[in-house]
């Protein structure tokens, strides 16, 4: 989202709470993240569901668009909600994925230690690195 979009949307939520999901993909000490092309700093690969979406669905088509690499396995990790950007309830996945990593017009994936990652972090996904350490 925008930052214009995310500005409104944070104090008229006319949708109510959205729904998106992430997927966490470890290799070794590191975790992928995207590098925002918007300028937001990091976020775990992932997405908005749309309306007729499972979490788990969204959480593949997402995560494929964002990183080129398909999802092979899923598993659920946790869920929770929060306001820090917009009003949102987030699926956490752990993820096993193949294939070759490309850019896309959301940003870039790296490779970086988990423990590096939350100061660049969006808000709303700081929770998933406190969890995970």
């Amino acid at each position: 989202m925008s930052r214009s979009a995310i500005a409104s949307y944070s104090r008229i939520p006319i949708f109510g709470r959205l729904r998106a999901s992430v997927g966490i993909l470890r290799k070794g000490p590191l975790v992928l993240v995207i590098d925002r092309s918007d300028g937001r700093g990091l976020s775990f690969p992932g997405g908005l569901a749309m309306p007729w979406e499972a979490a788990e669905q969204a959480v593949k088509r997402e995560f494929t668009e964002e990183t080129g690499l398909q999802i092979q396995r899923c598993a659920p990790l946790f869920a929770y909600r929060s306001s820090a950007e917009v009003p949102v309830e987030l699926s956490v996945y752990v993820v096993e994925a193949a294939g070759e990593l490309k850019d896309s017009w959301e940003g870039s994936p790296r490779w970086l230690p988990l423990a590096d990652i939350r100061a660049a972090l969006l808000p709303s996904q700081k929770e998933i690195v406190d969890r995970l350490l």
